[in-house]
């Protein structure tokens, strides 16, 4: 593997991963992609809210969404192990550009879109968010040398999550101005943009002929479970998030926009919302760069507990600029925790086995995610609102005081010294500018996203 370089200067003095010409070119399309999806953020749930006014319609839309990862995810591990990881990306991404442009044109021209069509164009849309998530993870230990691999993952995050910010402040304006179709239709066009990106990465590994006594699907599928299990730290984590993701997307996702248009003031409230949480994402990228946790599965186990605050808050109904510190206080801890996990995945996983693991962790993490929206809207119709979210920060709580429990949450160290698996890097000591105290190397993200 070869690393093209740029002649170093200026910024990539202080951060050497600059000078990459592939994690440049990724870092555009970190910028372009999430400032698109900000534009979904806030235009699926206002289009369905105007189009029926349904907590119940909202409920059955998002969980499409979200329903694609049991199935695609896990094909995706398999196809980005096998194949150029950024082809699997570009093909997630043109997904996207279908579901949301069509559902974007349908709310112009037509100002009503069936319920089954919304449902049916978010499951194509999820359907592309579930390819992505592991490529994404496999992608950028392919483009960067592991001794830059902490802070290729902060850099690429703080873009992501700009761009998510932007994006998602852009678009609260623009459905309050004019609508949520405009938005849709922009973010299909915005990433689109992304197709000549990924096409310009030339690095990743070479697709290969599979011989006749190769391993099928479902054998290389046993060989990332069996790879999974090993890791009690890892299995328990994921089992949490499940929990936690599930309550979250139901109170979060689908009762917040029902929140934000009752009491806060509706899309723009929304909008704000969105871009805090996003905000606190870029402090908590800068945080990454120069913070690690010496216990870092610790910090992502107490992180998931924290999340119980959000639907405290809406279900209070409290103040919208307390929501929003809330929301920013909240994304800069989870991203804090998404660079450790990306790190702890990339240097405890062998690297041929990565994508499959990350896929089982995009599966487990969020395979309860639709069953949470599909209860969120209706449960909300029958008890009301505010004890929904109560119950949804319950779960969340619960969850993570279980999780406490394994002995390897509060064992391993940040300046732990790996070795034994083969394909396992060995942490290394860190590159002028690299994270403070990281001895060797973030999801991506959520998805969660590259966590690169």
């Amino acid at each position: 593997m070869s690393w093209r370089s740029a002649p170093v200067s200026g910024w990539a003095r202080r951060y050497p991963v600059l000078a990459i010409r592939d994690f440049r070119l990724l870092l555009v399309d970190r910028l372009l992609a999430p400032f698109s999806l900000g534009f979904s953020l806030v235009g699926v749930s206002f289009a369905v809210l105007k189009v029926t006014g349904s907590t119940a319609d909202l409920s059955y839309v998002i969980a499409a969404q979200t329903a694609p990862m049991l199935v695609f995810s896990l094909v995706s591990g398999v196809f980005a192990d096998r194949f150029r990881p950024q082809r699997v990306i570009m093909a997630g991404n043109l997904a996207v550009v279908v579901g949301e442009g069509v559902f974007g044109l349908l709310m112009l021209v037509t100002g009503h879109p069936p319920l089954w069509a919304m449902i049916s164009l978010e499951a194509v849309n999820g359907i592309g968010s579930a390819v992505f998530y592991p490529a994404s993870q496999a992608l950028l230990p392919q483009l960067v040398p592991d001794t830059l691999l902490p802070e290729a993952s902060s850099i690429s995050r703080l873009a992501m999550n700009t761009g998510q910010m932007t994006g998602a402040a852009v678009a609260g304006l623009l459905v309050a101005l004019t609508g949520p179709g405009w938005a849709l239709t922009l973010c299909a066009a915005g990433m689109s943009g992304t197709v000549p990106l990924m096409l310009a990465v030339k690095g990743g590994r070479r697709p290969r002929q599979a011989p006749a006594d190769e391993p099928g699907m479902i054998a290389e599928l046993r060989e990332g479970w069996a790879e999974f299990i090993k890791h009690t730290w890892l299995w328990a984590t994921v089992i949490q998030y499940c929990l936690v993701m599930m309550a979250w997307n139901g109170a979060f996702m689908v009762l917040g926009p029902v929140v934000a248009r009752a009491h806060l003031g509706g899309a723009a409230a929304w909008g704000a919302i969105s871009a805090a949480d996003a905000l606190g994402l870029i402090l908590g990228g800068l945080i990454s760069l120069r913070y690690t946790p010496r216990k870092p599965m610790l910090f992502v186990v107490c992180t998931g507990g924290a999340f119980a605050i959000s639907p405290l808050m809406l279900g209070l109904v409290a103040p919208l600029p307390l929501i929003c510190l809330v929301a920013f206080c909240l994304g800069a801890l989870a991203e804090v925790m998404m660079v450790q996990w990306t790190v702890a995945m990339a240097t405890r996983i062998p690297s041929d086995k990565l994508a499959r693991v990350s896929s089982y962790d995009a599966f487990g993490s969020l395979a309860a995610m639709p069953l949470g929206a599909l209860i969120a809207g209706p449960l909300a119709a029958r008890v009301g609102v505010p004890v929904t979210q109560f119950a949804a920060a319950a779960v969340i709580f619960a969850a993570s005081a279980f999780t406490l429990l394994p002995r390897e949450i509060w064992t391993i160290r940040s300046d732990d010294v790996l070795g034994g698996d083969p394909g396992t890097p060995a942490l290394r000591a860190e590159p002028p500018g690299a994270p403070d105290g990281l001895r060797g190397a973030i999801a991506s993200a959520q998805a969660g996203a590259d966590l690169g």
